[in-house]
């Protein structure tokens, strides 16, 4: 069985502030050894539910938050960036199933630290006129490929958003958000055991996912900036359905692909400071 992890930060165990999550924050160094932490529990469960490979994903902000002389030797491990695939960046239909470890919630709810994609910058995502986030784009792209996302671990939130959108997903909440920088945490070594047990148990009965590429799907994105929105329209079969709103039709991985192809021209349209 293969088994691959996407491992995001803002709802790994522990954190809950921009402080614990960017550098050169205060206690950025702490979140990457918590991160890194909870990374080795999923590996540990893969491994206890029969895995012959793991592989790692870093998928947090500059992709190399990860520490690999902490990591579990018996997993490898993609860092850095720039990915054409972002997030889920070696995910084949070759892999058996995915784990989400350390996911959000998507903008405009209120669950810790949470955002889609581009903080405040992008304000929402719809796929197929559903609104949809980090979770829901990661879990649509996996079953396009026909390997099912058996757990994600994150706070209440999260763990809420992928529950309404597949119940078949195990989850794990670490932490119970009380504002968007605040949370009740889960004790760290109650939290990792939970994560270890439930990629084991998760792992250990998969549901089968036919391989389903063909299938159209329509990606609207609504930014921040109308300046995005001009750049993006450049692109071929981009369309503009307001001065800050773009969609475009296509089969899922592809989509996504082509979502990290918008977010790296929006960051280069973005990092002129504003003008006031």
């Amino acid at each position: 069985m293969k088994v691959y992890l996407s491992v995001d930060m803002e709802g790994v165990t522990g954190v809950v502030d921009a402080e614990d999550v960017q550098p050169p924050g205060r206690d950025y160094e702490r979140g990457r050894v918590l991160m890194t932490e909870d990374t080795n529990a999923a590996i540990r469960g893969a491994y206890e539910a029969g895995a012959t490979a793991v592989l790692v994903n870093d998928a947090h902000g500059p992709m190399r938050n990860l520490l690999p002389d902490l990591l579990d030797r018996r997993a490898t491990l993609i860092k850095g960036r720039p990915k054409p695939l972002g997030m889920m960046e070696g995910l084949t239909s070759e892999y058996d199933a995915a784990l989400c470890i350390g996911y959000h919630a998507r903008a405009g709810v209120l669950g810790v630290l949470s955002h889609s994609f581009m903080g405040h910058e992008i304000e929402d995502i719809w796929l197929d006129d559903q609104v949809t986030g980090e979770i829901g784009l990661f879990h649509a792209a996996a079953a396009a490929y026909g390997v099912p996302v058996a757990m994600l671990t994150g706070d209440d939130t999260a763990c809420a958003e992928m529950t309404a959108l597949d119940p078949n997903v195990a989850v794990v909440p670490v932490k119970y958000a009380k504002d968007r920088f605040a949370a009740e945490l889960v004790p760290v070594p109650d939290a990792q055991a939970a994560i270890e047990r439930t990629a084991a148990s998760a792992l250990a009965s998969l549901p089968p996912l036919p391989l389903n590429r063909s299938t159209s799907r329509e990606l609207t994105v609504r930014w921040q900036s109308a300046s995005v929105v001009s750049h993006l329209t450049a692109i071929p079969d981009v369309t503009r359905r307001d001065d800050r709103t773009i969609t475009v039709q296509a089969d899922m991985p592809h989509l996504y692909r082509l979502f990290n192809l918008f977010l790296r021209v929006a960051t280069a349209v973005t990092t002129n400071p504003p003008y006031c």
